[in-house]
């Protein structure tokens, strides 16, 4: 029954993506800060059809400016929460590839998310130094430090992109545990277990250190948002 439901949900749901989408690439037109409306919208859209209760808790400590958003990755319902009820409206830092999809990618380029090349060293360096800048002159974004979901619902190791990004970036880090959402749709898997909770478990944010070598900087970073996610899910 779980696997019918995740292909009904997304049988409905895709194609509303696709028309949100379009519809706030539209909205640009007229106004560029439309765009967060609509990304909100189809986050909240996509929680409600799957009969998920959305608390959040921590927001008061969110500081001023822009900031790097960490989370935990267990389930595609991540991104919907996030994007949905995070109190701060995020970008987000997407693999270049994905910015050629027909309306969706160019509704994401409409929206400032920031791509990020890949490739060869070169030019994942150049697009790093790019994204850096853009969140530097005021864009907040939001990233997962595992690089993809977790099949077991264990915290996966850290990739270091993120934190070099961080320290390249040099504002504060804001770890985030997503609690409860693995139930919803493991990784790995088209299920859906409807009627679930999931909790955003806002952090304190992290403020780089200085006097340190970047690569302990990185390290240090790393550890310090680890231990606040690992916190969070316990």
């Amino acid at each position: 029954m779980a696997l019918i439901r995740g292909l009904l949900y997304m049988s409905v749901f895709f194609p509303l993506t696709f028309l949100l989408a379009a519809a706030a690439i539209l909205s640009t037109l007229l106004e560029r800060r439309y765009y967060a409306w609509f990304a909100r919208f189809w986050g909240r859209l996509g929680i409600t059809m799957a009969g998920i209760t959305m608390t959040v808790v921590g927001e008061e400590q969110l500081p001023d400016g822009p900031i790097i958003v960490m989370s935990n990755h267990a389930s595609n319902f991540d991104i919907l929460a996030m994007q949905g009820y995070f109190p701060r409206p995020l970008s987000w830092i997407a693999k270049k590839e994905l910015f050629s999809i027909p309306v969706f990618g160019w509704s994401m380029r409409r929206g400032g998310y920031i791509p990020l090349d890949r490739g060869d060293g070169r030019k994942a360096l150049k697009s790093m130094d790019e994204a850096a800048s853009q969140i530097r002159n005021g864009t907040s974004v939001i990233l997962f430090p595992e690089g993809t979901r977790t099949r077991d619902g264990q915290l996966l190791p850290f990739k270091r992109g993120g934190f070099l990004l961080a320290v390249k970036a040099g504002v504060p880090v804001v770890p985030v545990s997503i609690v409860g959402s693995f139930a919803i749709n493991p990784g790995g898997s088209l299920g859906l277990n409807l009627g679930r909770a999931v909790q955003l478990r806002i952090h304190a944010p992290i403020t780089l250190p200085t006097g340190l070598k970047r690569a302990e900087t990185e390290d240090l970073l790393m550890q310090q948002v680890h231990t606040a996610i690992v916190g969070g899910l316990t």
